[in-house]
């Protein structure tokens, strides 16, 4: 025999490409595996262990069909391509996904497949739990919230919600963004799986989950109804209303299930029940319920039948894995909250030696500045010190001064008394003066009137002598009896004469009394206008005196000294306004003498 012929012949091989939720996978397969052979490497190379939930889709002519595992794969109706393309995903759902979905990877190929056909619509979500849903998946996805890390915009490129919510309402993706982080904010502290597992336990109440539909008529002509299969049994829809079903029939009551070609008949456990039948057109359709039926069946089942001993294993394993993963997570948590504290403690610390800098910087700029400040603190005490000896020798200077002019202003004082007492006199003089000017032009007032009276009366004698010596003498000297002796004549004449020369006389001594009297008076007003004078002088030179020591008792004096106010009692100004009403009082009398004067 040849070496050729001792060699075993090479099977012949298929390129597979399998994707998952996640991940895309691609398998050389030989030529006589079946499908079970194909799905087993599936499981294995993703880690599933729960297998029985799960299965490869493919795609035919116009819908789609699982592959079978009891089968050749190259047998069945698969697509011809290279690679031949399969989806793994979960072909049956669990009743309780919280009691049933034991391995992590199963949870977190269900959420995947269950988000996905929530996004597409493929099951029907109101707005608020679509919300309340995006929440929890963008928990698992990013972990607890930081406002730090997590900035406004962070979920702008994920897909979160139906189309047909952001439709519905005329909101921004900003604002739905809010309301997503709001619920986001509050999952703090849960972890990936348990996310993941809080999503499923709320989708697996919405009433499409789950739920596989078929088109079907219920009669041969016209009926049109829909076909729901899912883990509770069989339901029957109108074709726009997938949500309440019309009839159900739980797996529990459900004797039998069987089809011929293109008819199916349910047979209720319940004898008295009616059967119901109904028929579907495509016979990869009516292949396809019947698995579908079998298979929800088995596991419906399956649930109410003690755990094998391989799930019982892998129950173990598997709370024993979310004990250690708990408690990996409790550490976790308790090193993360250390390590935050250890960090705030740092920052604290840095903050505090931040502020301890500053604190120091800031001492050592006051320690420089109170050093500057007290040289030029002992500067200035000692330029106090040295105001103060001035001060004190001006003090001691304005002291001499005070007294001097408490002194000044008694002298002052006294001065002031006298030129009172002379002012009083004056005015008295004055007085006495005035009413003895009055007495005496009084008296030279009837003076003259007794002068003008006897003047006229006089020139009145002379005019009537004249008259009657004009008219009376010729006469007598030419017709009267003999003229009388010449001595009678010349007597008489000389009484007329003596009466003329007494009234002459009188005259004359009238007025030289007037005249001796006047000379008197003026040369007694001179008298006083010279004693006015005098006085008035007198005043002036006060006055000058008092000012030229009130100016130099304000230069003397120092600064500090200047605001003295002497007692008003011997305030220099006093004398001053006494002197001026002094001078004021001799200038009226001496105009007055003037007046008498002229």
């Amino acid at each position: 025999m040849s070496i050729l012929g001792l060699k075993k012949k090479q099977p012949k091989t298929f390129k597979v490409k399998v994707v998952t939720m996640d991940a895309e996978m691609e398998f050389s397969c030989e030529v006589k595996w079946k499908g079970k052979d194909l799905f087993d490497l599936v499981c294995r190379t993703v880690g599933l262990r729960e297998t029985w939930f799960f299965g490869l889709r493919y795609t035919v002519k116009d819908t789609y069909a699982w592959l079978k595992q009891e089968k050749r794969v190259l047998d069945q109706e698969v697509p011809k391509d290279s690679p031949i393309t399969f989806h793994f995903l979960a072909k049956f759902f669990p009743e309780k996904v919280e009691e049933e979905l034991v391995q992590e990877i199963t949870q977190h190929l269900f959420f995947l497949q269950v988000k996905k056909q929530i996004l597409d619509e493929e099951i029907f979500c109101s707005p608020e739990a679509s919300v309340l849903l995006a929440s929890y998946a963008v928990q698992a996805k990013y972990g607890d919230y930081d406002p730090n890390f997590h900035k406004p915009g962070f979920l702008a490129q994920d897909e979160l919600l139906p189309k047909r919510v952001l439709m519905q309402y005329q909101m921004t993706a900003d604002m739905w963004e809010e309301k997503i982080t709001a619920w986001y904010a509050e999952h703090r502290g849960i972890a990936r799986d348990e996310a993941e597992m809080e999503y499923l336990k709320i989708a697996q109440d919405l009433e499409m989950y789950g739920v596989s539909y078929f088109a079907i008529t219920q009669n041969k002509r016209d009926t049109d109804l829909l076909l729901g299969v899912d883990a509770q049994g069989l339901h029957i829809y109108n074709p726009n209303n997938k949500l309440n079903p019309n009839k159900s029939f739980p797996w529990s009551g459900i004797r039998n299930i069987s089809y011929s070609e293109k008819e199916f008949t349910i047979k209720p456990l319940d004898k008295k029940k009616d059967v119901f039948k109904f028929y579907s057109s495509q016979l990869r359709v009516n292949k396809l319920i019947l698995q579908l039926c079998i298979g929800n069946h088995d596991l419906f089942m399956r649930r109410r039948k003690v755990d094998s001993i391989e799930v019982q294993q892998m129950k173990a394993q598997a709370k024993e894995e979310k004990a250690r993963k708990k408690m990996e997570r409790q550490i976790l948590a308790r090193e993360k909250q250390m390590r935050e504290e250890a960090e705030r403690a740092k920052e604290e610390m840095e903050r505090r030696l931040f502020q301890l800098q500053d604190e120091a910087r800031l001492a050592n700029e006051a320690l420089l500045r109170s050093e500057e400040t007290a040289d030029l603190l002992a500067e200035k005490a000692q330029i106090a010190e040295e105001e103060a000896k001035l001060l004190a020798h001006k003090a001691a200077e304005a002291e001499q001064e005070r007294q001097r002019l408490e002194v000044t202003a008694m002298k002052t004082k006294e001065e002031k008394r006298l030129m009172e007492q002379k002012m009083r006199e004056a005015e008295q003089l004055a007085v006495k003066l005035v009413e003895q000017s009055e007495r005496r032009l009084k008296e030279a007032d009837h003076l003259k009137q007794d002068l003008t009276e006897a003047k006229d009366a006089e020139r009145r004698a002379k005019q009537k002598l004249l008259e009657i010596t004009k008219t009376t003498y010729p006469l007598i000297a030419a017709y009267s009896t003999p003229p009388a002796p010449p001595e009678a004549a010349d007597f008489s004449y000389d009484s007329a004469s003596s009466r003329l020369d007494f009234k002459d006389s009188d005259m004359k001594r009238l007025s030289m009394e007037i005249e001796r009297e006047r000379l008197e008076y003026m040369e007694k007003s001179k008298h006083l206008q010279d004693q006015l004078k005098e006085l008035k002088s007198e005043i002036e030179s006060l006055k000058l005196e008092e000012q030229q020591q009130q100016q130099a008792s304000m230069y003397s004096l120092p600064a500090e000294a200047r605001g003295y106010v002497p007692e008003p009692a011997y305030i220099p100004h006093s004398n001053v306004s006494v002197l001026t009403d002094l001078t004021l009082i001799i200038g009226i009398v001496e105009d007055w003498t003037v007046g008498v004067f002229r």
